[in-house]
């Protein structure tokens, strides 16, 4: 894909999702992201309940990754408040998307709105316009209830799912994911930002059909609780369990012989034995340096760029 522009679907949440969008941006791609709306914590959880509006705050992230460079309003929709009764936590730009739904009537109109505010060089779209609730299964067996709280979970999770237990995509979701040259899956927190996303009707249908090449990007290090102990092809086994199996056409993972800095506990193990599972089932693994330097848990964003448009 490195020898022209195309059309990219990025799918996720959280703040993986943006490192993949600005690199296809600044590119030049045609870029889509695809954004969970499960989250129900901190400002957007408080957002959900008090107005009765999806989820801004991941959507938020993804419209400011692909605003103009040096955008003195996209610094603005990412100043959070430290204080005052009512204000404290929100970031001013999730504010913005609840006002802009009121004025615009529909939550997807409002993003859209937000978009041209800020100069999006490209689309975000939520992965449906349901109120959806994510819920998860726990090694020990217990229902853990809302995106927040599977995220604090202390144990590691089998696996989740959404209530309503089929809501709806959004269509421009599926149109953009059937249209794609390329979808890249990740990198995000395996099963509160990837996964609710394939959860919904029709996603893993349109990621089967598309004649793009499906890419997952396995985060570099484990979340404690979420994905303690998995490996990569955990991650890719859990993604195929949650309906995507036949989906996916490579996976992108962290090389830790490439790099002189360590991910540190708790990595994510993707030695030669767990590369050889995953491409077992069929699917290309690409290795690369891919760690971050200054934030050794995350992924660096030029690094994973490079494999992303040179390699991929």
């Amino acid at each position: 894909m490195s020898a022209a522009f195309g059309r990219v679907v990025a799918i996720g949440g959280g703040t993986g999702l943006p490192l993949v969008l600005h690199c296809f941006v600044r590119a030049g791609w045609d870029v889509t992201a695809v954004v969970t709306v499960a989250d129900d914590g901190g400002s957007s959880g408080t957002l959900r309940r008090d107005l009765g509006i999806l989820p801004p705050g991941d959507i938020r992230n993804c419209l400011v990754a692909m605003a103009e460079p040096d955008s003195e309003l996209a610094r603005v929709f990412q100043y959070r408040f430290s204080k005052g009764e009512g204000l404290a936590g929100h970031a001013l730009g999730n504010l913005i998307i609840a006002a802009l739904t009121d004025l615009e009537g529909d939550f997807a109109d409002a993003v859209a709105a937000a978009g041209r505010l800020l100069g999006a060089r490209g689309r975000v779209l939520p992965s449906t316009l349901d109120d959806i609730v994510l819920v998860a299964l726990d090694a020990s067996g217990s229902l853990v209830t809302g995106q927040a709280n599977v995220a604090l979970a202390s144990g590691p999770v089998r696996r989740v799912r959404v209530r309503p237990e089929s809501p709806v995509a959004y269509p421009p979701a599926l149109a953009a994911i059937h249209e794609a040259d390329l979808v890249v899956i990740g990198p995000g927190s395996l099963f509160t930002s990837v996964i609710p996303n394939m959860l919904v009707t029709g996603m893993a249908e349109a990621l089967r059909e598309t004649h793009a090449k499906v890419v997952y990007v396995c985060n570099v290090a484990n979340q404690r609780g979420e994905t303690t102990g998995m490996d990569a092809a955990a991650h890719v086994e859990a993604l195929i369990a949650h309906g995507l199996e036949g989906c996916l056409d490579v996976v992108v993972v962290h090389d830790p012989d490439s790099s002189s800095s360590s991910v540190g506990t708790p990595a994510v193990d993707c030695g030669p034995d767990v590369r050889a599972r995953i491409e077992s089932l069929g699917i290309t693994v690409l290795s690369a340096d891919l760690v971050s330097e200054s934030s050794p848990m995350h992924h660096d964003a030029d690094k994973l760029c490079k494999v992303l448009i040179g390699d991929v």
